[in-house]
């Protein structure tokens, strides 16, 4: 008797009435299929997304002038080119490079700070008010960038006079963009870790200070050193707020600056500042990681051998 969908099921009384179709028909009504033409999918838009990007970087290592055809390998436009327009001899793109750092390490160390504190109140917030608290926290991480920096290009001139155009006025728009991001994260971890351990240490003796400060922040670890990778990562990359917000020429970052030079007769030292840019920002998402996973491995660990004493 030949093979039928019934059989197949365990219902050999309809293997009668239900043939199996064949060829492409059976391939094509099997549900247990291999999904080939997702996967096929997949692959094509990784290459779409990665092959471009790919050829960028191996340009940058290209020793002669071209920027779109591959001579030989080398570091001229990193380190040793003869007319010093190489990323790190030129003035303008180590200038730019060095503003491309400050600015996120600053932005990082401000930002992380405040989004744990801010996820903090708004976890523990249950009166009036805490919805839209809540949802003006978000509105930062879904309004378009272009919005935020004109507005806060607005503010700078008409409001805070005070702050002129430049590191200032950029480090304060790419905190208020970026302070959604540890608030996010933190409150995830918080609605993963619940509040019983918390309630424990003060159930224990311990004041509400003291146990947020031994008890809560070395659970939230994991989530602030994902919070601190993620701002950073994203900042160094940020075109629009810092466009907005750039004053003289030394505050332009990296981003602007290859904006700024790709337009024209560009070198491959463009491919190597972005090429800087994009590693530095796959570095730090990756220590962000293995600093999570790490944690997390240890206070799993950690929570198991106590259960285990008790």
């Amino acid at each position: 008797m030949s093979e039928t969908v019934a059989t197949r099921a365990g219902m050999p009384e309809l293997a009668a009435t239900q043939p199996v179709a064949r060829g492409f028909r059976r391939w094509w009504k099997d549900p247990w299929r291999k999904p080939r033409f997702l996967e096929a999918l997949t692959w094509a838009y990784l290459a779409w997304s990665i092959v471009p990007v790919a050829i960028a970087v191996l340009l940058s290592f290209n020793a002669g002038r071209s920027n779109t055809t591959f001579q030989t390998f080398g570091l001229r436009w990193w380190f040793d080119d003869p007319d010093g327009e190489s990323l790190f001899q030129d003035e303008a793109l180590r200038t730019a490079l060095t503003q491309t750092l400050k600015l996120s390490v600053i932005t990082m160390l401000i930002a992380v700070p405040l989004g744990v504190s801010f996820a903090l109140g708004l976890d523990r917030w249950r009166g009036r008010g805490s919805g839209p608290a809540n949802f003006l926290m978000l509105l930062t991480f879904v309004l378009p960038e272009i919005i935020l920096g004109v507005a806060m290009l607005l503010v700078v001139r008409f409001l805070l006079t005070f702050v002129h155009l430049g590191t200032t006025a950029q480090v304060l728009g790419l905190v208020t963009f970026q302070i959604s991001y540890p608030v996010i994260i933190v409150r995830a971890r918080l609605l993963s870790i619940g509040k019983e351990y918390e309630e424990a240490a003060m159930d224990l003796g311990a004041p509400p200070r003291q146990a947020i400060r031994r008890v809560l922040l070395p659970l939230l670890y994991p989530a602030i050193f994902a919070s601190f990778a993620i701002v950073f990562a994203d900042t160094i990359d940020n075109f629009v707020t810092v466009r907005y917000l750039s004053g003289p020429a030394s505050s332009e970052p990296l981003s602007l600056k290859i904006y700024t030079v790709a337009r024209g007769a560009a070198t491959p030292a463009v491919n190597a500042a972005a090429t800087f840019m994009l590693g530095s920002s796959t570095v730090a998402i990756a220590l962000g990681y293995i600093a999570y996973r790490y944690l997390s491995r240890g206070q799993r660990a950690g929570v198991q051998e106590f259960t285990a004493q008790v």
